[in-house]
């Protein structure tokens, strides 16, 4: 009975032996778990910090090309704006001038044909452009209208008889299609100056409201100044209005057909080339 019990309490103690063994070796593995977590743990914020770096440069190369970009965009567009002056002393930017060749694929190959000089090709397309913002389809562009270019500045010379009757300034009713349609190109571009010149043939005219030319020829141009401030709502700081009497025929006073040919208002938009071009491009 004594040698039982002192097996028995021999293996309780082997038992607790082995017990506390593995307890210590599972809180050995435990340790190095936590110990495994804690290096996971410092590795991952460790990768979080060189990420945010990475992210950080990423996005300031980004924005570098970004500007790099515009620069170049810039420069594009600042290059495609600067003016040349050709040989026939026309101005003209490079913008423009791919514009004008654009426009001139349109025009009439006889009429193209003619042009012997880039100022020549610059009148078409802008006579071409021009005439389809206004619609010049039931107007004879010889005789009622004619526009051209000079440099920068384009002119429309509208014929006596479509703005006036014989002798008057007022402007007469069968005006409006025409000035509406103008003052719809001026309306559309606040930067145009507009200068409205009243011409007279060589005949003088006196009566009790005319002195002369010179009153006619200005009271003509103010006339269609104000119907056009009025009626088509120009603005009036845009216009200016001007009479240069007979002093600048077109042909020699020689003859009714050549009168009536000097007898004319001039009609002059003053933009900057390329917004005239833009603008035309918007009607």
């Amino acid at each position: 009975m004594k040698k039982i019990s002192i097996l028995l309490l021999g293996a309780i103690i082997f038992s607790s032996c082995v017990s506390k063994k593995k307890y210590l070796a599972l809180e050995q593995e435990n340790g190095e778990i936590k110990s495994e977590l804690t290096k996971t743990r410092v590795e991952k914020e460790d990768l979080e910090n060189k990420f945010a770096v990475i992210e950080a440069r990423v996005n300031d190369y980004n924005s570098k090309i970004q500007s790099l970009n515009q620069d170049v965009e810039g420069l594009t567009l600042e290059n495609q704006a600067k003016f040349e002056v050709n040989d026939d002393g026309t101005v003209i930017s490079g913008m423009s001038k791919q514009n004008m060749l654009e426009t001139l694929e349109q025009v009439d190959p006889e009429k193209l044909a003619s042009a012997e000089t880039l100022k020549d090709s610059m009148n078409l397309a802008v006579q071409y452009n021009l005439n389809k913002a206004i619609d010049t389809s039931d107007l004879d562009e010889d005789k009622d209208l004619v526009i051209d270019i000079n440099e920068t500045v384009v002119m429309i010379s509208i014929a006596d008889d479509m703005l006036f009757n014989t002798g008057s300034y007022r402007v007469s009713n069968k005006a409006d299609k025409i000035l509406k349609k103008l003052a719809d190109v001026i309306n559309s571009e606040p930067s145009l100056d507009v200068m409205v010149e009243g011409h007279t043939d060589s005949r003088t005219i006196n009566t009790n409201k005319i002195q002369d030319n010179w009153d006619l020829s200005v009271l003509r141009a103010t006339s269609v100044v104000r119907k056009l401030q009025k009626q088509f709502k120009v603005a009036p700081e845009q216009l200016i209005a001007s009479g240069r009497s007979s002093y600048q025929p077109l042909v020699d006073n020689n003859s009714k057909q050549n009168r009536a040919k000097n007898r004319r208002t001039r009609i002059i938009l003053m933009p900057n080339i390329d917004k005239f071009f833009a603008l035309m491009e918007a009607n």
